[in-house]
C-alpha cells in the first residue's frame, strides 16, 4: 500500500464522486447512491451477521440483515449454520418478528405459510386452490448462497462470487487472531445483551469515525476532562507532529479493513493502572490477587482492559475495545448502531464483571459525542449543497506512511488512510455492478 494506491480507478460509474483525497457528498445524502450500496455493495461482499455463540443450540436463531435485507441467521439440528432472507415467498410479508429465539420452523402471521429453518416450505393453507400443477418446493426462502465462520464469527453473502472468507479478510484476519488469543485465548461469548444507539446520519459517517484518529481530543473534551478532575490524567496521548514520535498508529489491513492500533500506549506500562475509577475496581482486583497472586492477576487484568486497537472490518463490523459493533443502515440518513458486550468464556467471574464495568463505559459517555458528530456532518453536508467535497486528504502527501514490521501499511493514527482504503474497496466492489 502507498498513498497513490488509494482510489486509483479509471472512469467508472462511480468516477464523478471522487477526487485525489476528496469524495463527493452525494456519497452521504443521495438516496439512489444508497440504494444501489444496499443492493450491490452489501450483495457483493461477505457481510458480519452474527457470533456462533449468540446460537448454542440446535434450532437457535437471530433476526439481523445484509444491508436494508432482513435475514434469519439459524442453527441447523446438525449444528451447521443458515441464514435465509426472511421475506415470504408468497406476499413478501416477514415470516420471522422476533430478535432472537429457539424454532424449528417459520410461519408468515398474514397467510401462514410455514418454512423449517433450513428455508423448505413446509405448509401452505388451502394449497389446492394453486392447482394441480403447484410445488410447494418452488417456494423456499431464499437463502444466502455463501455462509462462513472465522472462530465464531459468522459472515454471510449475496454472491457466490467472493473469496473465501480468509482472503477477505486479508490482514484483518490476524488481527482479530491476536484480539481472539489474549488473557489465554478463552473463548470469546456474546450473550450480554446489547446496547442501541439510533443516529439521524449516513452508516458511512460512523464507519468513517471507527478509523479517526484525529477527533478523540476534541470531539471527547467534556468527557476526557471529568475523567481527569476525577481520576487524574490517565488519557493516552494521541498524537505528535513528529510521526516517529507518535506511538499510535492507523493501518491498513488490506480489502478495506482497517485499525487503529493504540497498544503502544495502552500497554506501555500497565492498561489496568491508566483505567480510571469503576464501581467495584478495587473489590475485584484484591479478589483476584488473593486467588493468583499479584503479578498473574494483574497480567490477567491488563488483558481484559480493553484491547488497544479499533478493528474495522469493512462494510459493518467494528470491534472497539472489548466490544463488537454493528451497524445496520435504515435510510441514507438514518442508522442503528449496536453495541454487544462481550465476555470470557471460563475466565473468573472478576474479569467478566470487570470487562462488564468497562464496557458500558464507553457507549455511555463516548458514543454520545459521537453520535452528535454523525449527526452534525449529516446536516452540513445535506443542506449546504454549495460545498460539494469531503475531505479524506490528511497524510496524504506528507510521505509519512511507511510499512510496519508486521508489512502491514502504517501511518499516523490522525491519518485519514482508513477513509481512503475503505473507499477504495467501496469502489472496486460497486464497479462491479449487482449480486449474481
Amino acid at each position: 500500500m502507498t498513498d497513490m494506491d488509494v482510489l486509483t480507478l479509471d472512469g467508472g460509474r462511480f468516477a464523478h464522486l471522487f477526487r485525489p483525497g476528496f469524495v463527493h457528498r452525494d456519497l452521504y445524502v443521495s438516496p439512489a447512491v444508497f440504494a444501489q450500496e444496499m443492493r450491490t455493495l452489501f450483495g457483493r461482499t461477505w457481510v458480519y451477521v452474527g457470533h456462533e455463540s449468540e446460537l448454542p443450540a440446535p434450532n437457535d436463531f437471530l433476526m439481523r440483515s445484509i444491508g436494508r435485507r432482513p435475514v434469519i441467521v439459524t442453527r441447523l439440528d446438525d449444528g451447521t449454520l443458515a441464514v435465509l432472507l426472511n421475506r415470504c415467498t408468497h406476499r413478501g410479508a416477514l415470516v420471522c418478528r422476533t430478535a432472537r429465539g429457539n424454532a424449528r420452523r417459520f410461519t408468515c402471521g398474514y397467510h401462514a405459510w410455514t418454512y423449517d429453518n433450513a428455508g423448505r416450505c413446509i405448509g401452505i393453507p388451502l394449497k389446492h386452490a394453486y392447482g394441480d400443477a403447484f410445488r410447494t418446493d418452488a417456494n423456499n426462502l431464499l437463502r444466502a448462497p455463501r455462509v462462513e465462520s472465522y472462530r465464531g464469527f459468522i459472515f454471510a453473502s449475496m454472491s457466490e462470487a467472493v473469496p473465501p472468507l480468509v482472503a477477505h479478510l486479508a490482514g484483518a484476519r490476524q488481527m482479530l487472531d491476536q484480539w481472539l488469543d489474549r488473557d489465554g485465548g478463552r473463548p470469546v461469548v456474546v450473550r450480554n445483551g446489547e446496547m442501541q444507539f439510533l443516529t439521524h446520519a449516513n452508516w458511512k459517517t460512523v464507519y468513517d469515525n471507527a478509523g479517526d484518529g484525529y477527533h478523540p481530543p476534541f470531539s471527547h473534551t467534556s468527557m476526557l476532562r471529568v475523567f481527569a478532575e476525577r481520576y487524574g490524567d490517565v488519557d493516552m496521548q494521541y498524537y505528535s507532529e513528529n510521526f516517529d514520535e507518535a506511538p499510535l498508529l492507523s493501518k491498513d489491513l488490506g480489502n478495506g479493513h482497517t485499525m487503529l492500533d493504540q497498544r503502544p500506549a495502552m500497554h506501555a506500562q500497565s492498561a489496568w493502572a491508566r483505567q480510571h475509577v469503576q464501581p467495584g475496581r478495587e473489590v475485584l482486583e484484591k479478589a483476584l490477587v488473593d486467588q493468583y497472586g499479584a503479578e498473574r492477576a494483574l497480567r490477567m487484568l491488563d488483558d481484559s482492559t480493553g484491547s488497544g486497537m479499533n478493528l474495522n472490518i469493512f462494510p459493518n463490523l467494528l470491534i472497539i475495545g472489548n466490544q463488537i459493533q454493528l451497524l445496520e443502515p435504515q435510510a441514507v440518513n438514518r442508522t442503528v448502531v449496536r453495541w454487544f458486550s462481550t465476555s470470557l468464556e471460563g475466565a473468573p467471574p472478576e474479569i467478566n464483571a470487570t470487562r462488564m464495568r468497562m464496557q458500558e463505559d464507553f457507549p455511555s459517555f463516548g458514543e454520545v459525542d459521537d453520535t452528535a458528530q454523525f449527526e452534525s456532518c449529516q446536516r452540513g453536508m445535506e443542506d449546504v449543497p454549495e460545498l460539494e467535497w469531503i475531505d479524506i486528504s490528511r497524510h496524504m502527501r506528507t510521505g509519512v506512511g511507511r510499512p510496519d514490521a508486521d508489512g502491514l501499511w502504517r501511518e499516523p493514527i490522525s491519518s485519514d488512510l482508513h477513509l481512503r482504503c475503505y473507499y477504495d474497496a467501496w469502489r472496486r466492489i460497486m464497479e462491479q455492478g449487482d449480486a449474481s
